[in-house]
Parts: C-alpha cells; structure tokens; sequence
C-alpha cells in the first residue's frame, strides 16, 4: 500500500454538510423534532467513538451526535479508564473541526489578528489501523504513569495528521481558504481521570497535565 493510500485508510475528513448530506454507513441523520433547527445524527457504538459537544453548531442549526462523549471525557475508575482506553485503540474515532485562515483586521491603525472560521469538517481517526494504535497505547502508557492513585489530565492532538491530510488533499478544502494553509481548531480531545485519593500532588500543582500528538507517518 502506497503511504497516501495508508494516510487514506488512517483519516478521513467530511466537509459538515456533505456528511449531514450523506452520512457514511453506519449513521443515521434526522431533522431535530419541534421547533429546533438542526440535526441529530445516530451512530453504532460498538464500532464508532464520538468525541463532538453538543454546544458544537453550523450555521444552519445545532446538531447532536447522539452516544458522544463529548470533547472532554471524564473517568472516576480504572474500569471506565479500561473501557475507554479498549475503545480508542479499536473504533473510529469521529471528531468535528474547524479549518480556519488568519484574518488581519486594521482599526485605528493597529492590527488585529484573528482567526476566521471557513468551514467546519468532521474527522474520522481509525483507531484499529496498526500505526494509529501504536501511537496511542504508546502514549496513553508515556502520560498516564498511573491511573488508581493519581488524578490526570491527557490531551490528544491531530493537528499534524489532519496538517499532513491538507496538504495532499489540498483540494477539498474549500477556495474560501485563498489557497492558504488552513489552520485547524478544536483538532484533539482530552481525557480526565479523577482520582480519590485524599493527597494528589501532581495533580494540584499541575504535573499530571500532559500531551501527545497523533501523526499520519
């Protein structure tokens, strides 16, 4: 297999409303009930982890991934952890972000840089393929020293793999973006272990906060 075609089978990104449009198998899209605007979406979780908000919206209304755990999952337990943790090395991890250009804005002679969201893309993170799940047991083992006696904080980044996607897939990103490289937002997921344990001092004093990337090679 070709190093784009294993990239490929690694990622996949969906411009929101295709996905709304069209949802891959193993979705099901479905008008909000009553006076709302927007959708909900349905997925198996026996094959898909859904880490998206519900606070997370388009322009054309809010939308609510059914069986999401949200962006920051929370653990009180090693079984939960366990679970969790079986969960990201063997499902499709789907997250929704945005990819965003810089937009320099001048007032009263003093510039402003922001970021300008272009569109927003669901991302889907095989978590079964033997590079991804290599990369996330070997940091899941690298962050988390331990998991009963100590609280912690784990953050996820994609950003380099979905960067590694735009630039051989250059074409799906929509001409609004000026041929710039988009910069990605909201692109990793935290995990949250709380501990009960009655002295957690790295926890308190910040050093079981902790973070690892996610790369396509």
């Amino acid at each position: 297999m070709s190093p784009n075609k294993a990239s490929c089978s690694r990622v996949k990104v969906t411009e929101l409303q295709e996905f709304l449009r069209d949802p891959p198998p193993g979705f099901l899209v479905e008008p909000l009930e009553g006076d709302s605007c927007g959708y909900r979406v349905h997925s198996d979780p026996e094959i898909n982890l859904i880490l998206i908000d519900d606070s997370d919206s388009f322009c054309r209304g809010k939308i609510v991934f059914q069986n999401s755990l949200g962006r920051t999952v929370r653990m009180h337990n090693l079984w939960e952890y366990t679970s969790l943790r079986k969960s990201l090395l063997s499902k499709r991890i789907y997250l929704l972000t945005s990819a965003c250009k810089y937009n320099c804005d001048t007032n009263n002679n003093r510039a402003k840089d922001e970021f300008e969201v272009v569109n927003q893309y669901v991302v889907c993170i095989n978590g079964s393929d033997p590079l991804i799940k290599w990369q996330m047991a070997r940091g899941l083992d690298w962050t988390i020293s331990s998991v009963a006696g100590e609280s912690y904080t784990v953050e996820i980044d994609l950003t380099e793999a979905l960067q590694s996607w735009a630039t051989t897939n250059s074409h799906v990103c929509t001409d609004k973006l000026i041929k710039a490289e988009p910069v990605w937002r909201d692109a990793a997921f935290t995990l949250k272990y709380h501990s009960d344990a009655l002295f957690d001092f790295p926890y308190w004093f910040g050093f079981s906060k902790r973070s690892f990337k996610v790369k396509l090679t």
